[in-house]
């Protein structure tokens, strides 16, 4: 095997390799031998077919298998030799090639970055943590029992925050239609959850009562035909029942799950808290992964871009790639560069994620989807590439926190009304740009993703969730 460098421009480098035609006849022969246990040919017993015989039948497949196996590992050895790293898969050109030959091609491949790395010390930034206050608490237990009130049977005619409870069938036109049937609909008059204008003609009903209530059904209605037509409900109310007053105490902390007041006070407090620091972690990680792309100089395997730009925007229009080409390859270039260098911090400090930590989230992952738990099991096992990706996040999460060990990490404690507008900051000083950036291979953008928590944090007070224990 002769392994020569043909030519070298930046990080691309061509090889030139010769593979003498006597190498290739002995990997054939043995191929043919190891193939004499395996054919099974008519009149021939099992095992006792000559060579000769597999290699006029065979032959010209026989011939390609040995040879694929021979490219793959010369190239490997090649790149190994001339100490190359590549980055992503080398582009072989054959030159020349046929039984009786040397085998002659070419591997041209890009080849990772030298990454000299900043110390730790030239990095800073800050940590928050969040003090979440007894009234602020308070205040989303009472949303909770106000989401989980309790009713009993009232002998009134129904009124404004009272829960009606009854059978329907409605018609267009005297005609029925899908979903034109239920059976004891509940609806607590005030909250619209089932037709516009539905809710407050049930003001006024009793039990045991019979109504006709006309409304339009809804522009997005399923059935498009049917969307605003106007739809007669003929209901027979099975009961009326009226909301009872809710005690805020240990009774109702057991029934949301908690041991008792104190413990569903501490679930909320932690909620909250877990909240803000999902959000404000994501700034945390902003600061840091800014520092590492400027105290960086490196050159990018342009094969790399590519494949990044062409999983950013494959389904985008044309016309949308063209408009944001620029755009386009300045992220895909930061990308390449943040995850090129983030890769050498891991591997130069010996960090590695265990199988049994990518199963510990999926199983983390499971506890948190009660009811679906086998849907996210089979989806794991039937996307490895959703495993790998786990794998790398899991990867990313240990940098951060070997970067937060080691850098200058100033501590914060904040007030919910400074977290609220560091957060609010940081959203509109990143808006324009989550705006105009284009998507990545799940459709979503890299600071859309780092930003969900963000955006969602400040809805924090308005947004109630039952607690339960993990």
């Amino acid at each position: 095997m002769k392994i020569d460098v043909q030519n070298k421009k930046g990080l691309t480098t061509i090889l030139s390799i010769i593979i003498d035609k006597k190498t290739i006849q002995e990997k054939l022969e043995k191929k043919l031998s190891e193939l004499q246990s395996e054919v099974s040919l008519k009149g021939f017993r099992p095992g006792k077919v000559p060579p000769a015989v597999i290699k006029s039948q065979f032959g010209k497949a026989i011939y390609g298998e040995v040879i694929d196996k021979i490219l793959q590992e010369s190239s490997n050895k090649a790149l190994k030799e001339k100490k190359i790293k590549a980055a992503g898969q080398p582009r072989i050109d054959l030159k020349s090639f046929g039984e009786g030959k040397d085998l002659n091609y070419t591997i041209e491949v890009d080849s990772l970055p030298e990454v000299t790395l900043a110390s730790f010390d030239k990095y800073s930034a800050n940590e928050y943590l969040v003090k979440i206050e007894s009234k602020l608490v308070n205040e989303k237990i009472e949303e909770i029992a106000k989401n989980n009130k309790t009713f009993s049977d009232k002998g009134e005619k129904s009124e404004k925050g009272d829960l009606v409870i009854f059978d329907y069938s409605a018609t267009i036109n005297d005609e029925k239609f899908e979903g034109s049937e239920g059976k004891n609909t509940r609806l607590e008059i005030g909250k619209e959850l089932f037709l516009k204008g539905f809710d407050v003609k049930l003001i006024g009903v009793k039990k045991e009562e019979s109504k006709i209530i006309e409304v339009n059904l809804p522009e997005n209605y399923p059935n498009k035909e049917l969307a605003n037509k106007k739809a007669k409900f003929k209901c027979k109310i099975i009961n009326v029942q009226k909301a009872n007053e809710t005690k805020i105490d240990d009774v109702f902390a057991k029934n949301m799950g908690a041991k008792d007041l104190t413990d569903l006070k501490s679930l909320i407090e932690k909620q909250i808290s877990t909240q803000y620091k999902q959000a404000l972690d994501s700034i945390t990680k902003k600061e840091i992964l800014d520092q590492i792309e400027k105290l960086h100089k490196i050159q990018l395997p342009k094969n790399l871009v590519e494949q990044e730009i062409h999983l950013m925007t494959h389904k985008l229009k044309k016309e949308d790639i063209d408009k944001h080409k620029t755009k386009n390859l300045n992220i895909a270039e930061s990308r390449i560069k943040l995850g090129l260098i983030l890769n050498e911090y891991g591997e130069k400090n010996n960090l590695k994620v265990l199988d049994e930590e990518i199963q510990g989230e999926i199983q983390k992952q499971i506890k948190g989807m009660p009811g679906q738990e086998k849907m996210v099991l089979d989806y794991y096992q039937k996307n490895p590439s959703a495993a790998q990706s786990l794998k790398g996040a899991l990867y990313e999460e240990k940098i951060l926190s070997l970067f937060k060990s080691k850098i200058n990490l100033k501590k914060k404690n904040i007030s919910i009304t400074e977290a609220e507008k560091i957060i609010s900051d940081f959203n509109k000083l990143t808006k324009n740009q989550r705006s105009h950036e284009n998507y990545d291979h799940e459709g979503e953008t890299t600071n859309d993703k780092e930003n969900k928590t963000d955006k969602s944090s400040s809805k924090v007070k308005k947004k109630t969730k039952k607690v339960s224990k993990k």
